[in-house]
This record gives C-alpha cells, sequence and structure tokens, in this order.
C-alpha cells in the first residue's frame, strides 16, 4: 500500500469537493494502492474560539461582499455538478475548528477517519452545523459509533491540542499555504480539488511501477 496523506480543514468547501472527487476515483479503481490518511490545516488558525459571524467573516477574507460572492457563486456551480448539497444559507457562523480536528485524531485511533470526516463535512455544509460546537461534535461522534462521553470528557479538557497545531504548523513549515494538499508516499504533493481522471492517471502510473518492483 502507499500513503496517501490529506491536509485539509472540514470548513473548506474545495476539501469537501476534492474528497468527492477523489472517492469517485478511488471507487472506479477499487484495486488502488492508497492507504489514506487526514491531517490538521486550520484556515483559520486565529479564529476566536467562539467563531465569527460567516458574513463578516467573508467579507473580511475576500475583501467585500461582491469579491466573496464571486469567489462562492464558482463554489456552488462546482458543487451544483458534482451533485454535491451545499446549503451556504444555513451556514451562520464560521467556527474555530481545533476541535474539529481533534475529534479527527482520536477517531483515526478506532479507524473511523474517514466517517468523521465525512459526518463533518456533511454537518457543516450541508446542515449549517457550527462544528465548532462541542454538544454537537459529541453528536457527530455518537453518530459515528465512538462513545459520546469519553469524546465529551477530551473536549473539556486540552488533551491533543497542542499537537494539533504542531501537525498544522508542521505542515506551513514543509511549505503548504492551502488546503487540500495531497502527499503521496511522503514524497509527491498534489495540491487542490483535483478531478477524477487526475486520480485515475495516478492511480494507473502508480499502479505500473508497483508491477515492476
Amino acid at each position: 500500500m502507499i500513503k496517501l496523506d490529506i491536509m485539509s480543514d472540514p470548513i473548506c468547501p474545495w476539501c469537501y469537493i476534492g474528497k468527492t472527487h477523489l472517492e469517485k476515483a478511488l471507487a472506479e479503481h477499487p484495486d488502488h494502492p492508497f492507504t489514506v490518511e487526514w491531517h490538521p490545516f486550520q484556515l483559520n488558525p486565529d479564529m476566536p474560539a467562539e467563531g465569527m459571524d460567516r458574513r463578516v467573516y467573508l467579507e473580511r477574507k475576500f475583501g467585500g461582499k461582491e469579491a466573496a460572492i464571486k469567489v462562492y457563486s464558482q463554489i456552488e456551480q462546482t458543487a451544483e455538478a458534482l451533485g454535491l448539497p451545499i446549503d451556504f444559507a444555513a451556514m451562520k457562523r464560521t467556527p474555530n475548528t481545533i476541535d474539529a480536528h481533534r475529534l479527527i485524531h482520536w477517531a483515526g485511533l478506532e479507524q473511523k477517519q474517514n466517517a468523521v470526516v465525512d459526518a463533518l463535512f456533511q454537518a457543516y455544509f450541508c446542515m449549517g452545523i457550527d462544528i465548532g460546537n462541542r454538544e454537537a461534535l459529541c453528536d457527530i461522534a455518537e453518530v459515528i459509533g465512538l462513545e459520546r462521553d469519553v469524546i465529551a470528557r477530551l473536549l473539556s479538557s486540552d488533551a491533543d491540542r497542542a499537537m494539533i497545531q504542531e501537525r498544522d504548523a508542521h505542515s506551513r513549515k514543509m511549505g503548504i499555504t492551502a488546503v487540500p494538499t495531497f502527499i503521496i508516499a511522503n514524497q509527491h504533493a498534489v495540491p487542490g480539488a483535483q478531478p477524477p481522471e487526475v486520480w485515475t492517471s495516478i492511480i494507473s502510473e502508480l499502479q505500473g511501477q508497483l508491477a515492476e518492483t
């Protein structure tokens, strides 16, 4: 198997789209060589713990209402073409995602990482749930089969907070400035929400290399 490390943030729409593209390619090539691991990268590491009004955040980030609308209209069009439901109107707040990243890490220890990443994307983009809210994160954890009480205790502590921040900082030191970023075999970076045909080409190339060894 070949390691595929994915740097991502669960409030990043291109990460949601990129995951969908990747999984379409993987489903079409069930003999693919990848074993996938998700890694933390906060788009907004300085976000207040309580998050921020989403409209205010977007206008600050993109330099005004019109610029924000332009950027997100492109995202909406891409998502619609994929059949991905995104309810932007339901998304009232932009959360701090440190706790969501902690949950992704803990889910990985139970081999449920992909399930929790899916659940976080669904909660935020389809239902407008504030995934910075710890009760909401406990709900998500319970749905995917983690023990709610354990996750609640962990979230109420500082468990693994520093580790997540260190991993995020390490990715930035590697030169990663945007997500999603995919790292193949700890060597080759594939930036952005690449379409399925790109992944099909990569898979075919890797399978050819493996056949020669």
